[in-house]
């Protein structure tokens, strides 16, 4: 392992709505890690930027640049990193509906992905992290211990996004709808969303959140035992 990677890095990848937020903060919290979740370092510069122009169809990666560095990662309670700007929590701005719409094309800005994952790899230089985004085990932690790649069916990936939007169970025109929103945003993100080539992929369509969490767990603890004996050996 090369000098400045943590003991050990747990890398999620996958597409939009594939739950990898959620079961990342979990599993840290299972392992006693830090969570870093990229895509909300993409939110925020999102954010900051429709402060200054709501027209996102007008930006250039320039403009969108200019505004990354009011946006900084820091450790919090709860064993997370969020993302400030200009020092002040941004809370449920980052998940509005106009960031949601905006950050895919921020996403795509080849200066915006270096400037994330290098706040990536700064947030995880002092602490054993679970990140997860569309390409941390391929492009920011290649030499990751343990690689996991979700996937689900589009349909209960959407479905899964609007219970937890709406707090109710969606009717199937609005899945449908969902679904066609999610599937143009995977084609769009799709060459930044690609599994890591020693990526584990767990298909989460039939499984539930805790399945999915427990696996990971038992796939870091094998991980690290199996690091822990090379070592000693």
């Amino acid at each position: 392992m090369s000098v400045g990677t943590p003991r050990l890095v747990i890398a999620i990848d996958g597409p939009a709505a594939a739950g990898k937020s959620s079961t990342a903060r979990w599993v840290a919290d299972r392992l006693g890690f830090r969570h870093v979740d990229s895509g909300s370092l993409y939110r925020a510069v999102t954010v900051a930027a429709l402060a200054a122009d709501p027209a996102p169809e007008a930006w250039s990666e320039t403009d969108v640049l200019t505004h990354a560095p009011r946006v900084t990662l820091e450790p919090a309670g709860g064993g997370s990193f969020l993302p400030l700007i200009d020092g002040r929590a941004v809370g449920d701005e980052i998940r509005s509906p106009e960031v949601t719409r905006a950050v895919s094309l921020v996403a795509q800005m080849p200066g915006v992905r270096a400037w994330v994952n290098g706040q990536v790899r700064n947030a995880a230089r002092d602490h054993d992290v679970v990140v997860d985004g569309r390409d941390m085990g391929t492009a920011v932690f290649p030499e990751a211990l343990l690689k996991v790649f979700l996937v689900a069916d589009p349909w209960e990936r959407a479905r899964r996004r609007l219970v937890q939007r709406l707090g109710r169970s969606p009717t199937d025109t609005e899945v449908a709808e969902e679904t066609d929103r999610l599937v143009q945003r995977d084609a769009k993100d799709a060459t930044q969303t690609v599994p890591a080539r020693d990526a584990v992929v767990v298909d989460t369509t039939y499984i539930t959140q805790e399945e999915q969490v427990e696996r990971i767990v038992a796939l870091a603890r094998a991980v690290t035992h199996r690091e822990d004996v090379t070592s000693d050996g």
